[in-house]
């Protein structure tokens, strides 16, 4: 169980009784309040997490620095508001998404436009709601970015997104630096070399920085930090001094047992290094650097937990245990194949049992959270709290079955705030348009 334990978030217990704490508060009573599925995430652990990636930069690289935290994470109200009472500027990649930031009141001049196919109306809104930022992604852009600026006779500081022919051990979904991704100009085939030319002709675009971005739920450093290199290695072959550097961010968190830890702080080191060597080596001024960290921060904070019902023994082959989520909540275990583990939260100090399947209630065969996880036995009713879930999981949520999307808390100090409600079956009819009467 201690090894459990400590994917949890910070602060997190279990009492004699074997009831699990979150935050100072009793998981069964925020699930008997709020109702299952739920998630709940720490928020100490959230303003940890973002103040270590901040004391981790400053500490380790001798210039200006941001930590931009990556929105498609997960993101909502609250969860801006708190980023933006953390100092962290924030990285966008929707009209959506920079319509909560900007409802959240978070200060547009930190906030970073990206996409790989933005719409004329969502650059228009960037530009009207002075974001200050946006990611150029290809020529496409470019050309539809000078039209608009054009119209309006302003100039507009950008990046521009490279493809440094990067491949990372991660899911083929999760690798975006690689020469065959839809992101970024690829520095192999020349095309970044003729953008950068285009944008530092172009009378309303002003080039400052260079980005790129290789992956998610990266473990290992050093292909982080040669995205770093190859940046620099870029800029001084095209006599270009970046004012700003962003290698991305995409560093990963473990999500189970098995899983290797990941220390932010051994990450930031080596990617701060990278910079510091390779503006000596070319004799680049040091930019400022900027990182992108959305999974490791909110990931770690968030716990999702669920109701167990009806149970499933197959003699021989195996025991499923249905719980009243799945799919609609969290379809990484399908999508990625992405793997979790799971505490008891009304019986964590009992011992194993047995060995089962943690199956959601949505009608695919594929609707499975956990494989073969050693538990306690299971009883309908129980409580299952899965750690890690704070990543990925409610942006992809979806309506499938028509099941409403699950309540959100925030817990700290003992109180639990509500920071996104449970979706009613009203919701679920609000966008349709009945047929009219004849």
């Amino acid at each position: 169980m201690l090894k459990t334990l400590a994917l949890f978030p910070s602060g997190t217990c279990v009492d004699e009784q074997g009831q699990l704490w979150l935050g100072g508060c009793l998981a069964s009573s925020l699930a008997q309040e709020y109702g299952t599925p739920l998630y709940i995430f720490d928020d100490a652990t959230l303003r940890g997490r973002c103040r270590a990636y901040r004391q981790a930069m400053a500490q380790h690289y001798p210039g200006r620095s941001q930590v931009a935290y990556a929105s498609k994470a997960y993101l909502n109200l609250a969860l801006a508001q708190l980023f933006a009472q953390e100092g962290l500027s924030l990285d966008v990649v929707s009209g959506g998404e920079l319509y909560v930031a900007q409802q959240a009141g978070f200060p547009a001049e930190r906030i970073h436009f990206h996409g790989n196919n933005k719409s004329p109306a969502e650059l228009t809104a960037a530009l009207e709601g002075g974001v200050g930022r946006i990611v150029v992604d290809n020529f496409h852009e470019l050309a539809l970015l000078e039209g608009l600026l054009a119209q309006q006779g302003d100039r507009f500081p950008i990046w521009l997104r490279l493809s440094p022919g990067i491949d990372v051990d991660t899911h083929d979904y999760r690798k975006t630096g690689s020469l065959d991704s839809k992101f970024g100009f690829p520095l192999d085939t020349g095309a970044a070399k003729r953008a950068l030319a285009q944008a530092r002709n172009s009378p309303h675009l002003e080039l400052v920085g260079l980005h790129a971005h290789i992956g998610s739920q990266i473990l290992d450093a050093e292909p982080l930090a040669l995205a770093a290199t190859r940046l620099l290695e870029f800029a001084a072959a095209q006599d270009f001094e970046p004012r700003e550097l962003i290698p991305g961010g995409g560093w990963g968190v473990p999500h189970n047992e098995s899983d290797p830890a990941a220390p932010l702080d051994s990450y930031v080191q080596t990617v701060c290094q990278a910079v510091i060597d390779g503006c000596g080596r070319h004799g680049l001024a040091r930019p400022t650097l900027v990182v992108e960290p959305g999974r490791s921060i909110v990931a770690p904070a968030g716990v999702a937990l669920y109701r167990v019902g009806a149970r499933k023994d197959i003699p021989g082959v195996r025991t499923y245990i249905s719980v009243d989520g799945g799919i609609s909540d969290n379809v990484r275990p399908a999508l990625y194949g992405a793997r979790y583990t799971a505490l008891v939260a009304d019986k964590a100090n009992r011992p194993a049992e047995e060995t089962v399947t943690i199956a959601g209630k949505l009608c695919e065969s594929g609707d499975v959270l956990i494989r073969d996880i050693a538990l306690p036995r299971l009883a309908a009713g129980d409580l299952l709290a899965i750690p890690a879930a704070g990543a990925y999981c409610l942006p992809m949520a979806s309506n499938y079955n028509l099941a409403p999307r699950p309540a959100v808390v925030l817990v700290g100090g003992g109180r639990a705030k509500l920071i996104q409600r449970r979706e009613s079956h009203q919701d679920l009819v609000a966008r349709d348009v009945p047929l009219p009467t004849l």
